[in-house]
């Protein structure tokens, strides 16, 4: 017998409510103008990794537990001297969501992490790059409640871009308030 699949939160929340926002804000003809979320890509520089190869090991587990998905390690294009870094070497971690992953991560970033992070007072509202895509970063990774204190060796902070669809940043910024974007005044 098929399992039921259910959907994530944020998924149902768009189609729900959130696309007959953007319609009433926009006034799209069409519902595939309508912005939604493309991908969520979390990237974090390991550049320690060059002196001991096990931290690189640590920062994948770590990603994984907070993307639910297998990262893959990025490696440096050229050699450089002065850093001790060779060709093909790694130097950090990403990991590209889609689709349901995507949707939990980012209710999970919106809601969990977000509130934990000390002095918070939002998120920059200028971080778009004029074609509707968010940058963003934290400064460290135990804000995700998936990740033990007592377990980790450094603080690390990541970068998270949020892809839409979107064809201007108003557009995108209006559909990433209402998934609660925690934007600054």
């Amino acid at each position: 017998m098929a399992k039921a699949v259910t959907m994530p939160r944020m998924r149902a929340r768009y189609e729900e409510s959130i696309k007959a926002h953007m319609i009433e804000k926009f006034g799209y003809k069409n519902v595939m103008q309508i912005p939604k979320l493309d991908k969520i890509v979390i990237n974090v520089g390991a550049g320690d990794a060059v002196a001991d190869k096990k931290k690189i090991t640590k920062v994948l587990s770590e990603i994984s537990k907070i993307s639910g998905q297998k990262p893959v390690a990025t490696v440096s294009r050229k050699s450089i001297a002065g850093f001790k870094l060779r060709e093909d070497m790694p130097i950090g971690v990403k990991v590209t969501l889609r689709s349901t992953r995507m949707y939990e991560f980012l209710d999970r970033l919106v809601t969990i992490a977000m509130p934990r992070i000390r002095d918070f007072r939002g998120v920059n509202p200028k971080s778009f790059d004029g074609s509707g895509n968010f940058a963003m970063g934290l400064k460290e990774q135990i804000v995700f409640p998936e990740i033990n204190y007592d377990e980790i060796e450094s603080i690390r902070g990541m970068d998270i871009i949020i892809c839409t669809t979107a064809d201007t940043d108003d557009e995108a910024r209006e559909l990433l308030s209402q998934f609660d974007m925690p934007f600054s005044s």
